[in-house]
């Protein structure tokens, strides 16, 4: 079954797969910062930063308002960018099966299904 927004999902995962950016919106979630301000705050140039929130705001997770030359951003999604920065924050179990577990967890999917192993 094919979920209808994963291409919209996958560019927006892809938006956020980024350590500069993800410190942006981290940034950014403490309060609206202009262009300067949050190159003073992260060890990246000017350009680069300005790269990273053109990307941002193409995935509609920032924006920004602008007086002359100044422009400042801040979180136009700010739920989301919270909620998904918290569930990165988390530690996660990782998980390992062995192939006895997987066989057997195969076969109970199969006879929930109503097949036959």
């Amino acid at each position: 079954m094919k979920h209808p927004r994963a291409q919209e999902l996958s560019e927006l995962l892809k938006a956020l797969a980024h350590a500069t950016r993800l410190q942006i919106l981290e940034e950014l979630g403490k309060g609206t910062k202009c262009v300067t301000d949050i190159k003073d705050l992260l060890p990246v140039s000017q350009a680069n930063v300005s790269q990273h929130l053109a990307i941002l705001r193409h995935a509609k997770l920032v924006n920004f308002a602008q007086d002359a030359a100044l422009r400042c951003y801040y979180l136009s999604r700010p739920s989301l960018v919270k909620g998904v920065l918290s569930v990165l924050a988390r530690d996660h179990r990782i998980v390992e099966k062995s192939m006895t577990e997987i066989e057997r967890e195969k076969i109970g999917i199969s006879r929930r299904k109503g097949r036959r192993p």
